[in-house]
């Protein structure tokens, strides 16, 4: 009887357990997940586990690119941690100019130099547009960064062709603007200025003609008196000759005569540093006549020549100012005359 006692109070207490239990998974339509802790194995032999990382270390490559028609380098600097674009300017920046920049953006760049791309530094006064001709190597603090240019005449050129464009456009539209008006008072000018000095120059140009006429008449008049004069000679040599005297008295006498015409042409050398020619023995006595003249007739020789000058260069003015106008092409620069 004890133990059937026994049995009744163990089945007792186990429904009294169990009963809960199948009470709750009833109640319940989702089934109930069991979690099992797997214990880590230690490895035989001493071996170590090795960890695994997929983050990458940043690239120190740095591309220059061209924006809006400008080079642009991008640069992770190292306080900030992100990038920064710096906007150069090829023709007006230097080496120096493009570290202050650096430092002034990123106060924690202690040092900063830009080395070729044999690790040797680059002068503080280089052009920016110098050093993008090829690669070079940019150091912040204890970080290298390799900078590649942009290939040659990308970007640079077409910014060089839109700049042309630009001037060529600018200076049609400034000689549609304002050339025609100023030609046309240009001209004017010049129209009167021209107009003046004929009229100054126009009784000095007939007393010059007179005068010059003059000149011409004695100047020919010497050379025939000097055809008479070698002609008589020569008659009178000949009469001498076979009438009066014979040769053998007159051959000293054409002797002398032909060495004392050599000395007269060799004085006339050494005063005139001019060879005895007749067009320029010609041209020598009629300028004696004509300054004789002027002189005479109070003709102001060195007036006369600046008039013709002055006259000389506005003509040429005007032909090169009128070409453009009826070509419709750019106007040659018209130098001030003083």
């Amino acid at each position: 009887m004890a133990s059937l006692g026994l049995v009744a109070k163990l089945r007792t207490g186990v429904s009294r357990h169990i009963l809960p239990i199948h009470s709750a998974l009833k109640r319940t339509s989702t089934p109930v997940g069991l979690r099992f802790k797997a214990q880590p194995r230690k490895l035989p032999w001493g071996c170590h586990g090795v960890a695994f990382s997929s983050t990458l270390a940043p690239s120190t490559d740095v591309h220059v690119e061209y924006k809006h028609g400008r080079p642009v380098l991008a640069l992770r600097l190292p306080s900030r941690r992100e990038q920064c674009l710096f906007f150069l300017r090829p023709m007006l920046m230097s080496v120096r100019d493009l570290i202050q920049d650096i430092q002034r953006e990123d106060p924690g760049v202690t040092s900063a130099a830009v080395l070729s791309t044999e690790g040797e530094t680059v002068a503080c006064t280089t052009s920016i547009d110098t050093l993008l001709n090829k690669d070079f190597q940019l150091r912040i603090n204890d970080v290298i960064y390799n900078v590649h240019s942009a290939p040659n005449g990308v970007g640079a050129s077409e910014h060089a062709v839109n700049l042309e464009d630009m001037k060529n456009m600018v200076q049609l539209l400034h000689s549609a603007l304002h050339l025609p008006g100023h030609h046309l008072q240009k001209e004017r000018e010049l129209l009167e200025r021209l107009n003046r000095l004929q009229q100054e120059l126009t009784p000095l140009e007939q007393m010059k003609n007179e005068i010059a006429s003059r000149a011409e008449f004695r100047s020919s008049r010497v050379l025939w008196y000097g055809l008479a004069l070698l002609s008589v000679q020569g008659g009178a040599l000949a009469w001498l000759t076979w009438w009066v005297y014979s040769w053998d008295v007159m051959e000293p006498v054409t002797y002398f005569i032909t060495y004392a015409t050599s000395i007269g042409v060799f004085a006339y050398y050494v005063l005139t540093k001019q060879d005895y020619v007749y067009p320029e023995a010609k041209d020598r006595q009629f300028l004696h006549y004509f300054y004789k003249g002027a002189k005479r007739h109070r003709f102001n020789v060195q007036r006369y020549n600046r008039l013709k000058e002055e006259l000389a260069l506005v003509e040429e003015d005007l032909r090169r100012l009128r070409n453009p106008n009826q070509l419709q092409l750019p106007l040659e620069q018209i130098q001030p005359k003083n």
